[in-house]
């Protein structure tokens, strides 16, 4: 019981350790560390985190005004609740064992302090795990549109968008230097092997897929087609063929892949487009691989964490792993290629995924 107790209130106690003597929020760093210990929390119990975001007004948002919701949230939280600043400016207060009505509750009361006459902030609350999207509840006697309380009215955003770690400028600007070269280089290559595709077999010569990115942001990942121009027709057919446990989908020679196409996998040169998505910035050199969005949906919410980064090119699993260990092994590699990220890491992961792309047996 005692062990409980301790693991239940790890999250408050980070938070008190990080927090300075001037201001109940927490700074931007350590308030994404003490979500990250959340999450985690709620990953491993299964229980429910309600997050309030808090919006100042515009006209009002000097640091007096931050400094007096400062004082407001440190007099009406709980001892296990933490309250900090996010990237976009934003006020975030963490709300563990909560339901996204108690979320609303929470988010009410405080726009109840402000006395008439004085612009009341606008709250949004996210519920993670995803509870589905819901309707914004009347509050302060108000009829649900926010009007009288301050209560802002949208969409819910998804809660893994909270806990996201864009690329730093450095990786950015490597990524955009390396894929402009790399497609200047490869263009005329690319060029005719989508000659080749489109000569030996009906179809188009690229093939683009939805993917999950960044924080469950999807996008179109583009390749050279490989299968039969029919592949996602038939995939259903051939699921008592996949070798991949977990909702990934692989086959040993799969039978929809073209003669041209085993050779392109084979070397990997399929991939050469998605240097597009490179430059585009849905994805990096280096990161997890995405997953297709129906693969992707049915992960775990722990498995889900591998969406904290940008997607990759190639990572840990492409090296060591590749179609030779479960799913949950392959997502503990994205997590432990997360905890280690930095230049460094990915120019050796780089240097590490040719000879691996030449060695590799598994399914492709």
């Amino acid at each position: 019981m005692a062990l409980a107790t301790l693991l239940r209130d790890l999250p408050t106690r980070i938070a008190k350790r990080f927090r300075s003597s001037s201001t109940y929020l927490l700074p931007v760093d350590e308030f994404q560390h003490v979500a990250h210990c959340e999450r985690m929390r709620v990953d491993r119990n299964g229980s429910t985190l309600s997050i309030l975001l808090i919006q100042l007004a515009s006209n009002k948002s000097g640091k007096n005004e931050q400094a007096d919701l400062s004082e407001l949230l440190e007099a009406r939280l709980r001892l296990t609740d933490a309250a900090g600043l996010l990237p976009d400016g934003r006020i975030g207060v963490l709300l563990p064992d909560t339901l996204e009505s108690g979320g609303w509750k929470v988010a009410a009361d405080i726009c109840d302090q402000y006395e008439v006459g004085r612009d009341r902030p606008c709250c949004e609350v996210v519920v993670y795990p995803d509870s589905g999207a819901g309707d914004t509840p009347a509050a302060n006697g108000g009829t649900g549109d926010g009007s009288r309380s301050g209560l802002a009215v949208g969409p819910t955003t998804r809660g893994e968008v909270l806990f996201i770690q864009p690329p730093s400028a450095l990786k950015r600007t490597i990524d955009i230097m390396a894929a402009s070269i790399g497609l200047l280089c490869t263009a005329p290559l690319i060029a005719l092997l989508g000659l080749a595709v489109k000569t030996t077999s009906p179809g188009s010569a690229f093939y683009s897929q939805e993917r999950e990115g960044l924080g469950g942001r999807r996008f179109r990942m583009h390749k050279l087609r490989t299968m039969r121009q029919d592949a996602d027709q038939v995939k259903d057919n051939l699921h008592h063929l996949n070798v991949q446990d977990g909702p990934a989908f692989k086959i040993h020679r799969d039978p929809r892949t073209t003669p041209l196409g085993h050779f392109l996998r084979r070397l990997s040169l399929d991939e050469l487009p998605q240097l597009w998505n490179v430059l585009k910035g849905d994805m990096s050199l280096v990161g997890p691989r995405p997953l297709p969005t129906e693969e992707s949906m049915l992960c775990t919410s722990w498995q889900r964490q591998r969406l904290r980064v940008i997607p990759g090119l190639t990572c840990t699993w492409q090296i060591r792993g590749r179609n030779v260990v479960s799913f949950d092994e392959w997502i503990r590699m994205d997590l432990t290629y997360i905890r280690r990220q930095s230049v460094w890491y990915d120019v050796s992961l780089i240097l590490q995924t040719f000879p691996a792309l030449l060695l590799s047996k598994g399914p492709r």
